[in-house]
């Protein structure tokens, strides 16, 4: 059997690039828009690092604009490739952002051009919907236990534990002599806290709700282990951010203690960081942040390689992500076969 030939389509020119910052809501956003030379036709793309967004949209206004003006806008892959490698020095929370925005935005134009949802160019839907976990908090047991008992109540069947904040906002008073202020933060103290959170809501909503805690790396390894080992007997969903990506090497001793499922990544900027984690069989699920990774092209290659190795997706999804971030891992869910959960955080109106 032989192949048709392609047809040769007329090229799709940018025209220009440019990146917004917003704040809407709490966070600084930052939007990347590509225009193309077609009235009307233009792509939208989540770049938002809220800690560093003025570095974004240097990157994308002054290093890759003048690099991508005049090139066509549907060759994606080509595209990411060289803006990846263009400065030599790659990689990093800010190139990647910046480049992430721009082939989210590339990929919108691709989808507008089809008059498809990405999703269908992506092969079609796997599932007809996406499951999601939203962020129960308190001050105490009993308010966290109302707000989780909420979720559940509105049809949430998974569930983030999380009490007074990340690391429990367990500090101790005693400051030395002549010390900065600020708090103090007690590891233990953090420990003990939210196993007793984690216990309480075990107890009173039962094992009909799915679980998930995120150490957000405030634990030093050995204790992570400890943790991780402790935590066990409550039968989490997955345990987030146990440790940080330079102490992944633990992850081998954690996994000699406990079978909790382990989800990692938010941090990750490089390949080789969740590629050699897969083939290792040392996390559940990936973690990654879309657009800090590179953008949609790289995250669809790295969710192809996780189900090899029956690593599912948990995409980072934390409330200083813009809408559109958000739709972007959707449409991902929607078409992986290795799909896990969806970080999820409600938008407040303004930024709708």
């Amino acid at each position: 059997m032989g192949l048709a030939p392609v047809a040769e389509s007329s090229m799709t020119k940018i025209r220009n690039v440019r990146a917004v910052i917003t704040a809407p809501g709490p966070a600084n956003l930052v939007v990347v828009k590509v225009e193309t030379e077609e009235p009307e036709l233009y792509g939208l793309g989540c770049a938002t690092f809220t800690q560093r967004a003025l570095l974004v949209q240097a990157a994308v206004e002054e290093y890759l604009k003048p690099l991508l003006v005049g090139r066509d806008a549907d060759q994606i892959e080509e595209l990411w490739q060289l803006m990846t490698v263009n400065s030599y020095w790659r990689n990093g929370p800010v190139l990647n952002n910046a480049l992430g925005g721009v082939d989210m935005a590339l990929w919108d134009i691709k989808g507008k051009r089809a008059k498809l949802p990405l999703c269908e160019l992506w092969g079609g839907k796997y599932r007809a919907a996406v499951a999601v976990y939203r962020h129960a908090d308190g001050a105490d047991c009993e308010q966290l236990l109302d707000c989780a008992r909420a979720f559940v109540d509105d049809g949430i069947r998974h569930v983030r534990i999380q009490l007074r904040g990340y690391g429990g906002g367990t500090y101790c008073g005693a400051q030395p002599s002549g010390a900065l202020s600020g708090a103090t933060y007690d590891p233990r103290a953090y420990m003990r806290s939210a196993l007793e959170a984690l216990d309480t809501v075990r107890a009173k909503l039962g094992n009909s709700v799915e679980l998930i805690h995120d150490v957000h790396e405030r634990l030093k390894p050995a204790q992570a282990v400890e943790f991780a080992k402790l935590v066990e007997p409550i039968g989490l969903f997955y345990l987030e951010d146990l440790l940080a990506p330079e102490d992944v090497a633990w992850l081998e001793n954690v996994r000699q203690v406990c079978t909790t499922p382990l989800a990692l990544g938010e941090l990750f900027v490089h390949p080789i960081e969740w590629i050699s984690l897969f083939a290792k069989r040392l996390i559940d699920f990936m973690r990654m942040h879309v657009s800090a990774m590179g953008g949609i092209t790289p995250a669809r290659k790295a969710a192809a390689a996780g189900e090899l190795f029956g690593v599912r997706t948990a995409w980072h999804g934390p409330p200083d992500l813009s809408p559109l971030g958000q739709a972007a891992n959707l449409h991902l869910d929607l078409v992986v076969p290795n799909f896990g959960v969806q970080e999820f955080t409600e938008f407040p109106k303004e930024m709708l």
